[in-house]
């Protein structure tokens, strides 16, 4: 999993409440298990026309945020089914970080277990970080996990909380599998231990 340290891109303003797993990722493209070419399908009921070609009203369509890393949206982001393909999507798209006044908790937690950092604000701030987004692709906003601060493109700070484990997993990319490749020293001393005692085993 790649490191969360600090990301400086364009963030795309989605004001849109209780946004479920199925907008984000519709069923037709939960058959594969594969965390890769998912990207195509985000958002797809809203990003494509039923002839298949795109929506120009749709904000990842607009030529100013093709290239968003930053996703600003609505309160309780990531609701419904538990699909973990909704953050591959994300990610495979490009996104790195979602800022919302809340999440549903499954996702909340899937977002850390694939890199994607999802932060929540208050209302107040959502509102300012929504207007920064609107400018387009020349309001560059600043996510620095390190320091726990939004910099937005008029030099404007927000602050935000995060579990110190989470925060340290993001910080030095670790998903389930890299923290237990962390012990692995602790494990192979024991399986040799265990080895030994229990030559049967």
């Amino acid at each position: 999993m790649d490191k969360f340290v600090k990301l400086t891109g364009v963030a795309a303003p989605l004001p849109v409440v209780n946004v479920d797993t199925d907008m984000i990722i519709p069923k037709d493209y939960l058959k594969t298990i594969k965390r890769t070419g998912l990207g195509t399908g985000l958002f797809a009921e809203a990003r494509y026309k039923e002839d298949g070609s795109e929506n120009p009203d749709f904000v990842l369509n607009k030529a100013a945020y093709r290239n968003a890393q930053i996703l600003v949206a609505g309160d309780n982001f990531g609701c419904g089914s538990s699909r973990e393909h909704a953050p591959w999507a994300l990610l495979d798209f490009g996104i790195r970080c979602v800022i919302s006044t809340s999440f549903a908790d499954i996702f909340y937690n899937n977002c850390f277990k694939n890199g994607i950092l999802p932060i929540v604000v208050s209302p107040e701030n959502l509102e300012k970080l929504m207007d920064d987004a609107s400018r387009g692709s020349n309001a560059m906003v600043t996510v620095d996990l390190e320091s726990q601060e939004i910099t937005g493109p008029d030099g404007g700070k927000i602050s935000f909380e995060l579990d110190a484990f989470k925060r340290h997993c993001m910080l030095n990319g670790l998903d389930d599998i890299g923290l237990t490749l962390e012990k692995s020293g602790s494990i192979a001393t024991f399986e040799k231990a265990n080895a030994a005692q229990r030559p049967w085993a």
